[in-house]
């Protein structure tokens, strides 16, 4: 009996320590927003018997947006801020906002309140129908149309065609995310919007509902159509790794077998008409095209062998398996 009550004692004390969700704000520049944007979430979650927590994350700002996030967080129960030392990017910002979340679910919106807390108790919602991850839809966005609109619907369908994963608005900050799925992904870079699609490597269920989506009332957007050339770049990124993640050598092995045969068979024609017919072949182009298709193919067969064991590098020092387990069903036997 006595036990029993330790043990339930111990739960009602990790349920007081876990929220229900965390919201990550990732911030740069935006002091102008910040009391209205933590009042709107406190208040939303607060009326919809939530437990929570906000972590703002101060991305390098200038503007006094850490200065005030300081007072607050000794101030209020309810928040916690995490200043970086620079300003490192969203990615970097949400990554970090991430690893401080002790939330069950954890849900990420910009600061400039263009985002609306009132949408985070419906996101929360449909996660709770057996989702891993909760995309927001701006259907009516309240931006530019050049240099907002046309780059973002360009990108969308490039990176839908591309993976495969079916979501309009990959630009969204507003996601509710299971805690459990953010600890087995990694961001680098700029990956941040393309989250979807490494949840979907990971094997997570997706869906997206639709949002809404205010004009810009303090500053400036950070956001352009310069950014569309880095969206290609980490399109790459994202392409190889879910194709090639576990097997580098699959690529690259293809690639170098292609070169080295195509030089070998350039090779054997110039053999051939030089044995007999005698004809020089020193100066031909082609010569210098089978050689340089020869090391290619062998660099090519390098590179994928040491993709292959930064791989089995990669998964054995850390300890991550190759596949993701949903749940196991088994009949307990007494």
């Amino acid at each position: 009996m006595g036990s029993g009550l330790v043990y339930q004692g111990l739960n009602e004390a990790i349920s007081a320590i876990v929220p229900d969700v965390s919201v990550v704000v990732p911030i740069h520049n935006e002091v102008e927003s910040l009391p209205l944007l933590i009042e709107a979430i406190a208040s939303t979650l607060s009326s919809s018997q939530i437990s929570y927590e906000i972590i703002c994350v101060d991305d390098g700002s200038n503007d006094g947006s850490g200065e005030f996030l300081r007072q607050e967080a000794q101030a209020r129960s309810d928040l916690k801020a995490v200043i970086l030392r620079r300003n490192y990017g969203q990615t970097a910002a949400m990554a970090a906002g991430f690893h401080y979340a002790l939330g069950k679910a954890i849900v990420s919106l910009d600061a400039d309140l263009q985002n609306d807390p009132a949408d985070i108790p419906m996101l929360l919602a449909k996660l709770d129908e057996g989702y891993d991850l909760v995309s927001g839809w701006r259907q009516k966005r309240q931006d530019g149309a050049i240099n907002r609109l046309l780059p973002s619907k360009i990108a969308n369908w490039l990176i839908r065609r591309t993976t495969g994963v079916n979501i309009h608005d990959y630009g969204c900050s507003l996601k509710a995310y299971r805690a459990e799925l953010l600890a087995d992904m990694n961001l680098y870079g700029e990956l941040h919007r393309f989250l979807p699609t490494l949840a979907y490597i990971e094997g997570a269920r997706i869906t997206e509902i639709p949002v809404r989506h205010h004009p810009r009332r303090f500053g400036r957007s950070k956001y352009g159509i310069w950014r569309t050339f880095r969206v290609l770049m980490d399109l790459l990124t994202i392409l190889f790794m879910k194709r090639f993640l576990t097997r580098p050598m699959h690529v690259f092995g293809l690639l170098g077998l292609i070169s080295m045969v195509s030089g070998t068979l350039i090779g054997i024609y110039l053999t051939f008409i030089k044995l007999a017919f005698g004809e020089m072949i020193g100066n031909r182009p082609l010569l210098i095209l089978a050689v340089l298709l020869l090391v290619t193919g062998v660099q090519l067969f390098c590179f994928g062998l040491l993709a292959e064991l930064l791989m089995r590098t990669y998964h054995e020092s850390q300890g991550r398996p190759i596949y993701r387990v949903r749940e196991v069903v088994a009949k307990n036997v007494n």
